[in-house]
């Protein structure tokens, strides 16, 4: 296919799309043309118990909606419908920091799912090549654990820790100011 013929093609499916006539599944075109597609997983209500000073408990509900974006899973955690929804920046971001995380620190990562909370953002996953598993959270000041068995302090490993320590304040800007930013949208609903 030539690039007129190419072109041709995009104008054709931009015309179906825009004249809602297109019996393709949106995403499908999307993911045809390479852009950012996500399919939400699941959506359920998690319940957790508070306990008050007074020994009573407290059914506190929260909604969680999951989404897998080019092979890894985010949920979003919110109290309603509407603090559920996943914008095209926090897509975005959620490709970029794996991209990098990729880039920066190791290729060969399994990413265990990024959980976005109303005041927290959460992520983990292994790395395994030195059998090491990290753990980020946003709202802590140092907010970067490293779990691993019988591991020789050796080079490699050090410098491992350094990757992963200046990475993590990068995770931390960059998902401190989606949490801002989705603070700042939720107000501005109300």
């Amino acid at each position: 296919m030539n690039r007129y013929d190419e072109i041709k093609n995009l104008v054709g499916l931009s015309k179906k799309a825009l004249s809602r006539t297109i019996t393709e599944d949106y995403n499908d075109i999307l993911s045809k043309h390479g852009l950012l597609t996500e399919a939400e997983v699941e959506t359920k209500f998690e319940t957790a118990e508070v306990e008050k000073d007074d020994d009573e408990k407290i059914v506190k509900s929260d909604k969680v909606r999951t989404f897998k974006i080019s092979g890894g899973i985010i949920s979003i955690h919110g109290k309603d419908k509407a603090n559920l929804q996943l914008t095209y920046d926090e897509k975005t971001a959620f490709q970029e920091t794996m991209d990098e995380f990729r880039q920066e620190v190791s290729e060969l990562v399994d990413f265990n799912k990024l959980n976005v909370y109303e005041d927290n953002v959460e992520w983990s996953g292994e790395i395994p090549e030195l059998e090491m598993e990290f753990f980020f959270s946003v709202n802590e000041s140092d907010g970067l654990y490293v779990k691993s068995d019988m591991i020789q302090i050796n080079q490699d490993y050090m410098e491992m820790i350094e990757k992963l320590k200046g990475y993590y304040e990068k995770f931390k800007e960059r998902w401190s100011r989606i949490i801002a930013s989705r603070k700042e949208t939720s107000e501005i609903e109300k």
